[in-house]
């Protein structure tokens, strides 16, 4: 059974679709065929009377058979209406019926009772017929309260979909998830049904302006994308010329910082058109690969060259490491000076040996040098000179010290000390130099 519509335009459920409250048992109405003199009697002019509660009233004339054929035809014909209220009720109570339609077919059957050529108990069929009619209005009620709350949520839905749409165009920047979701929403808009027209009305600007302004922001967003990427791709062209023309350089320690810059220039470029960024990439690859490659081939046969040049510097230090400067220092000092001499020649090692192997030359040297230094030490005549004069200057500030402490000068004295340690110091090494003659 198709929906019906209400006044307003509103979608109202078929009567199959509407549980109807349960109702309390309807009056019973006798059966008229069972006992037609009951209700009405026919008199000798063929006058047909049914008995009501206000009294007799005529129906009809019978002449086409006998009293009692009479009264029975009467009376099956209020049985028919007697049917037509119980069929009424049961449409009502079984949800098959629109009650609507069972008001306006109910209320037609009791305007007609008054002047019903029938034959039969009309108060019952009078209080049966009343029943219907409040079971019909309790349903039809049912039947308004139930679209107007699915009239409320159908609103409520479209009105969360709408501020839904509104916070999409607003706020995000997830371009294919936002408008997967506005696409959505508008599937999901078709299928709510109930709103009056002008509240859809209002809702639908809401959220077709909400979708207009996601497509305006989002078109605005890839045209500049577009432009960004056309920069960059121009960027990374430029940067690629450059990169090719370095790619034969044998300045390899400024080149390859350069192309440490050019990376990160790269980086900032952005992302080219996604049909070329690839092939700009591989461009760009193919000329560092081109410079590195060279400039690992000369640092391999530089590295087999300082390899060669390590060995023969520990064979100068397996030499060096003999020098015994207590025999002869002057023979150690020209044996030193040869070794030194060639070691200059030689050249560069590789970088991870240049500390150990300058260390243990280094060695050498100091012992010599020491040697050297004690010989001075030990012939110096004025040595002695020195450690007087350094205890006559520390003698000197500790006297300083105790007068201006005595003056109540603690700054002075304080700095007088200083100088006195540090004199002091002095004085020890003075002294050990002589000691050691």
């Amino acid at each position: 059974m198709a929906d019906h519509s209400t006044p307003d335009g509103t979608d109202v459920p078929a009567p199959s679709q509407v549980p109807h409250a349960h109702a309390a048992p309807a009056p019973p109405v006798p059966n008229a065929e069972a006992s037609p003199e009951r209700w009405g009697r026919v008199d000798e002019e063929g006058k047909v009377y049914v008995r009501t509660e206000d009294g007799e009233r005529v129906i009809g004339i019978w002449q086409a058979g006998t009293p009692e054929e009479g009264l029975l035809h009467y009376a099956r014909r209020f049985d028919d209406l007697r049917t037509e209220a119980e069929l009424l009720e049961t449409r009502l109570s079984s949800g098959t019926g629109d009650p609507k339609q069972v008001l306006a077919s109910a209320t037609q059957l009791r305007d007609g009772l008054g002047e019903a050529a029938v034959v039969g108990d009309l108060t019952a069929l009078r209080a049966r017929v009343e029943h219907v009619l409040a079971h019909a209005e309790r349903a039809l009620a049912e039947v308004r309260q139930e679209r107007e709350q699915a009239r409320a949520a159908a609103v409520a839905r479209k009105q969360a979909l709408a501020e839904e749409a509104e916070t999409i165009a607003a706020e995000s920047t997830q371009w294919k998830a936002a408008g997967d979701r506005l696409r959505a929403i508008l599937d999901e808009w078709k299928t709510i049904k109930g709103v009056d027209r002008k509240t859809d009305d209002e809702l639908w600007k809401r959220f077709a302006k909400a979708r207009e302004s996601f497509n305006r922001r989002r078109g605005s967003h890839f045209a500049e994308l577009d432009k960004q990427r056309a920069a960059a791709r121009a960027r990374k062209e430029e940067l690629i010329a450059e990169a090719e023309e370095l790619s034969e350089s044998s300045d390899w320690g400024p080149t390859a910082g350069r192309y440490k810059e050019l990376m990160a220039e790269w980086k900032a470029a952005g992302r080219a058109p996604k049909d070329t960024d690839e092939a700009l990439w591989q461009r760009f690859r193919a000329a560092q690969d081109r410079f590195f490659s060279r400039r690992s081939a000369v640092f391999s046969e530089r590295d087999a060259e300082f390899a060669a040049n390590a060995t023969k510097k520990e064979e100068l230090l397996a030499e060096a490491e003999k020098i015994d400067p207590s025999v002869n220092l002057e023979g150690a000092k020209a044996q030193l000076r040869r070794i030194q001499d060639a070691w200059d020649q030689i050249g560069k090692v590789p970088r991870e040996r240049i500390r150990e192997l300058d260390g243990r030359l280094r060695a050498v040297q100091d012992r010599v040098r020491e040697a050297e230094d004690s010989k001075w030490r030990r012939t110096d005549p004025e040595a002695e000179a020195r450690a007087a004069q350094f205890r006559e200057r520390v003698e000197q500030f500790e006297s300083q010290a105790a007068k201006a402490r005595a003056a109540g000068d603690e700054r002075r004295a304080r700095k007088a000390e200083e100088q006195a340690a540090q004199w002091r110091e002095w004085l020890a090494a003075a002294e050990r130099a002589v000691a050691d003659r």
